[in-house]
C-alpha cells in the first residue's frame, strides 16, 4: 500500500475541490523568476556579478535575453540599477540586489540544494558554508520555535486577514 504524504489542509481548504488557488503567491513569484535565465541571473547577483556583460557571459545567454531579464528583475524590484563610469568612458549601470532580491536567497539556495541531492552524478560542485566557521549551511523548513517541519506536519490554513480584505473588496459581510 502506498502512503500519500501531503501538507495538512485546514478548515475550508481541506476540500480541495471547493476552492481554487487564486492569488497564489507561488504563481506570482514564478511570473517574475520562473525562467532559467532569471534564476541564474539572481545566482550571479548573489555571487557578486553586477555588470551587464558579466551576467550575459556567466549565464550564457544573449545580450538581448540578458537585457530583458535584467529589465524584468529591476522592474519587479529584485535588482536596482546604479550608475557607474570608468575613466574616459560613458556612464553605464550596474545591477545590485535589493532587499526583495536578497530575501529570495533561501529559495534559490533550496533549488541548488535539491539539484545537488538529486541531479548531480557525484559530489556537489559547490559547498554552502558559514564563511566565518566553515560550518555547512542548509535550507530547511522550520517553525518559529526552531523545529524542523516535515511535509505531513505542515498545516496550511486560510489567512483571516486576507479573507477579510477580500470580503471588504467585494463588499460582502462575514
Amino acid at each position: 500500500m502506498m502512503f500519500v504524504m501531503a501538507a495538512v489542509m485546514e478548515g475550508p481548504l481541506a476540500d480541495l475541490s471547493s476552492w481554487k488557488a487564486e492569488e497564489c503567491s507561488i504563481a506570482k513569484a514564478l511570473d517574475i523568476v520562473g525562467t532559467r535565465s532569471a534564476v541564474l541571473i539572481l545566482r550571479e547577483a548573489y555571487y557578486g556579478t553586477r555588470r551587464f556583460d558579466g551576467f550575459a557571459s556567466r549565464v550564457g545567454i544573449t545580450d538581448a535575453a540578458a537585457a530583458g531579464q535584467l529589465r524584468k528583475l529591476t522592474e519587479a524590484g529584485l535588482l536596482t540599477k546604479r550608475p557607474y563610469q570608468e575613466e574616459g568612458k560613458r556612464t553605464r549601470h550596474e545591477y545590485v540586489l535589493t532587499g526583495m532580491g536578497r530575501d529570495l536567497l533561501p529559495a534559490v539556495l533550496a533549488l541548488m540544494q535539491w539539484g545537488d541531492a538529486y541531479l548531480q552524478s557525484g559530489p556537489a560542485p559547490l559547498l554552502l558554508v558559514e564563511e566565518a566557521t566553515g560550518a555547512p549551511v542548509r535550507v530547511q523548513v522550520r517553525s518559529e520555535t526552531g523545529r524542523e517541519i516535515e511535509l505531513e506536519e505542515l498545516g496550511v490554513r486560510l489567512n483571516e486577514e486576507y479573507a477579510e480584505e477580500v470580503r471588504q473588496r467585494s463588499g460582502t459581510k462575514n
